[in-house]
């Protein structure tokens, strides 16, 4: 009897999910022929059977947001218990701290959201979801009100669900600007698979997904509406989109190409680090290993004791407050020691290549992490080999993205990545002049596969590199007014970030552009 009631009751909702299906295929027949998206197909599935039907590996995205207690150790928290809990992760949305909304007298939240697959059917995975909400704290309060965090189901594979307790897609995904902008972050600008194509077509506009961002205003809401595109660092969130960082470089090392065994001593490098905050350096890049061509490596024992005398000296240092200090280190061992001692990024420029341990050890520290494109090693990225490229930019996108893509899948979410083109690195000198002048591209390529690393902070370090010596026919001292140049040009390409030995001086053309971009940006804005 049991059994032919569960029948019944599956027929039942079977007809209502039809009905429901029905009044909407006159809407999504203009952008399923648009998007040319095989049918979509409702749930099989009730959500008080006591088994779900559906077995098969889907992909979903799962919206995230916070707004009490310590906002980024929910986030963390609420990802590790989702991996444990048959929900496998595989991409990350940029991170937005955002006004609250309909309930307006409360703390602004984070929001992101993630791209995953799992078995779990949907109402599994809703459970699972209410689940981790409640063992981080939430409680039954006012809706829309306060919370520890907030897990949403925005898309289910193919499929449309609508039932007292779920409908899928989300229901307001619409009408919540800090909802689109981090779904659109895990899409790329083409469609690639026949579930995305679905998640376009639900949207009911003939553009689909793109077109429906577009019209809610897409890139021109951040930095208004109280929603801000934000990294998590040092305790605190920096939006990159505001003004162009200057990291100064400080190399404790014997053997780098420009100022090798100048600041060996922890006195000499105090002085140095004085120097270039009292300039205007936003960060402190300190490295203890040469990158630089035909460099021997060192062991991680050797670097860390180069590398931790100093360190706990820089830190140590008043002026270092509210700067942030990097550890250029291509070892797991030396990140891991470094951010316990107090550093605030890892600068990686072998993007995880040199150290199999590198993206799982970063998954765990919590600090951004700047992945560098570069072929081979120090000592082998000038080889032929390694030199060889038909269109440089393109392929930078596209073995960087990969690196990128196996970090995120290892744990490190694309909100605490940096990256960088990796100029000087397995390139000719027409190689880096491509690559200054292709900034953009090197973006809109990896958006064709991921937005949310296009949208990343990107890094770049000329600074008085040796194709600025064979153009300029200069030794490495006096190649800052090439370093101004080089620097100018990749700001007003898209750099974020620029990495640099004479801060006094670069910081100026720093300056300069951005008072550029922003009358640019002030000019665009009236136009519309």
């Amino acid at each position: 009897m049991a059994g032919i009631l569960r029948i019944i009751h599956f027929v039942y909702s079977q007809m209502s999910i039809l009905k429901y299906m029905e009044t909407s295929r006159l809407k999504l027949f203009a952008a399923r022929k648009y998007l040319k998206v095989p049918g979509f197909s409702s749930f099989h599935t009730v959500p008080n059977s006591s088994v779900e039907l559906h077995s098969q590996e889907e992909e979903v995205v799962i919206a995230l947001g916070s707004n009490v207690g310590d906002r980024l150790h929910n986030f963390k928290e609420a990802l590790k218990i989702m991996r444990n809990s048959g929900i496998n992760i595989t991409r990350h949305a940029c991170l937005y701290e955002t006004a609250p909304a309909y309930v307006t007298d409360q703390p602004r939240f984070i929001n992101s959201a993630v791209r995953a697959v799992t078995k779990l059917g949907p109402y599994e995975l809703l459970s699972t979801l209410k689940r981790i909400e409640k063992a981080l704290g939430r409680t039954d309060g006012i809706r829309y009100g306060p919370r520890p965090i907030d897990l949403d189901i925005l898309f289910y594979g193919k499929y449309k669900v609508r039932s007292d307790i779920l409908t899928i897609p989300h229901e307001r995904i619409w009408e919540r600007p800090f909802v689109m902008a981090p779904l659109m972050d895990l899409l790329g600008s083409a469609v690639d698979s026949d579930t995305v194509a679905a998640w376009h077509s639900f949207s009911g506009h003939s553009g689909g997904l793109s077109g429906f961002w577009e019209e809610l205003g897409s890139e021109s809401l951040i930095g208004e509406e109280g929603m801000y595109r934000v990294i998590p660092v040092a305790n605190r969130l920096l939006d990159w989109s505001q003004r162009t960082s200057v990291m100064g470089i400080l190399n404790v090392t014997p053997d780098s190409f420009c100022d090798g065994g100048n600041f060996l001593s922890v006195d000499s490098a105090i002085s140095q680090v004085r120097l270039m905050i009292s300039e205007g350096a936003d960060m402190i890049d300190i490295g203890a290993q040469s990158t630089r061509p035909m460099a021997s490596r060192i062991s991680a024992e050797e670097e860390l004791g180069r590398l931790i005398p100093i360190l706990e000296a820089v830190l140590s240092m008043p002026e270092v407050e509210g700067k942030l200090v990097s550890v250029d280190t291509f070892y797991s061992e030396v990140a891991s020691e470094a951010v316990s001692k107090g550093a605030h990024l890892i600068n990686d420029v072998s993007a995880g290549q040199l150290d199999s341990n590198m993206f799982k050890v970063m998954a765990d520290l919590d600090v951004p992490y700047v992945a560098m494109h570069m072929r081979g090693d120090p000592s082998t990225m000038q080889n032929s080999g390694n030199l060889k490229y038909d269109n440089v930019c393109k392929e930078i996108s596209s073995e960087l993205y990969l690196r990128v893509r196996e970090a995120e899948v290892s744990g490190i979410p694309a909100w605490r990545i940096i990256i960088d083109p990796g100029i000087g690195f397995s390139k000719k000198t027409e190689h880096n002049l491509d690559i200054l002048m292709g900034l953009p591209d090197i973006r809109e390529e990896i958006g064709t596969r991921s937005l949310a690393i296009s949208h990343a902070p990107m890094l770049i370090g000329p600074s008085r590199k040796s194709f600025l010596g064979e153009i300029c026919s200069r030794p490495a001292a006096e190649r800052d007014p090439a370093t101004i140049a080089s620097i100018t040009a990749g700001i007003l390409g898209g750099a974020n970030i620029v990495r640099v030995h004479n801060v006094k001086d670069n910081l100026d053309a720093v300056k300069l552009c951005d008072a550029i971009l922003r009358q640019k940006s002030s000019q665009m804005k009236s136009r519309h």
